[in-house]
């Protein structure tokens, strides 16, 4: 099992705390055998917003650590998907679940499992029993497959409530497009929500698509502009083991200083979790 103050380091990166709440991006690096042409993932963190299910959010409650939300491409329908912080990372209830190492079997076991208890709405089995093929499985145990960078900014009770009103009075339907309402899309619609003009698209190189790249850019200078936002940055490592490891994404982290990670002992780039 990972020791303690690793497992403190998440948490403190993570914000979570009774006085403490944020919104972050999550830039979540490629991975896989064709990772130039396949793009990077970008979610949202949400440390005072828990959910009942998948599809619906409410406030959290104390000790609980906040919820990661995301738009997938193709996974029963929905445009957006919650799911709690610590399955999200690891596909585990638990921190003293958390594995310090796993093998492609243990991954398949700990994400099946998560889903059999709490995912069947979803993605139900097969008509056989077995799991469902499809991208559910980014839904669970992301830290598996890809180092996790995130860039957070403090946000107040007024502001999480509205964002969770909006996100529930629309309809949840996939409308998902790879070049105007992909996964970065979802985060610049929620950044922008919070604070205006936040995140834009960027014609140059990304030929206007929105890309995580190009959020996670947007983010730190507009952060830089307004510093009573108090953007701190922090990383969460993949976990060892025989997977490939994620291709690191060059020009992000040279726009930060050292002193703006939010935690020493998971430096940027790192790859393995401290002994």
């Amino acid at each position: 099992m990972l020791k303690w103050r690793a497992i403190w380091a998440i948490w403190t990166a993570l914000g979570i705390g009774p006085a403490y709440a944020n919104v972050a991006l999550l830039l979540e690096e490629p991975f896989g055998g064709f990772w130039s042409m396949n793009p990077a993932h970008s979610a949202i963190y949400l440390s005072r917003m828990c959910v009942d299910s998948p599809l619906s959010l409410r406030r959290c409650t104390p000790g609980e650590q906040g919820t990661v939300i995301s738009r997938y491409h193709k996974i029963d329908g929905w445009d957006w998907i919650a799911i709690p912080v610590i399955p999200y990372l690891y596909a585990v209830e638990r921190p003293d679940q958390l594995p310090r190492a796993a093998t492609r079997q243990q991954i398949a076991q700990f994400r099946d499992a998560y889903r059999r208890s709490h995912l069947e709405e979803v993605a139900p089995d097969r008509s056989d029993g077995s799991p469902p093929s499809g991208n559910w499985t980014e839904l669970v145990g992301e830290a598996y497959d890809r180092a996790i960078y995130g860039f957070e900014i403090e946000t107040t009770v007024e502001q999480d409530e509205r964002l969770m009103r909006e996100l529930q009075s629309r309809p949840n339907r996939a409308r998902y497009n790879l070049l105007f309402r992909n996964c970065a899309d979802f985060v610049r619609e929620v950044f922008n929500f919070y604070f205006p003009k936040a995140l834009h698209r960027g014609f140059i190189p990304d030929v206007g698509i929105m890309t995580p790249r190009q959020a996670a850019k947007c983010l730190i200078r507009f952060a830089r502009q307004h510093r009573q936002l108090r953007l701190s940055i922090f990383a969460i490592p993949q976990v060892p083991g025989p997977k490939p490891r994620s291709k690191t994404m060059r020009g992000i982290l040279s726009m930060t200083k050292p002193e703006d990670y939010s935690i020493a002992p998971f430096q940027i780039g790192a790859r393995n979790s401290p002994d």
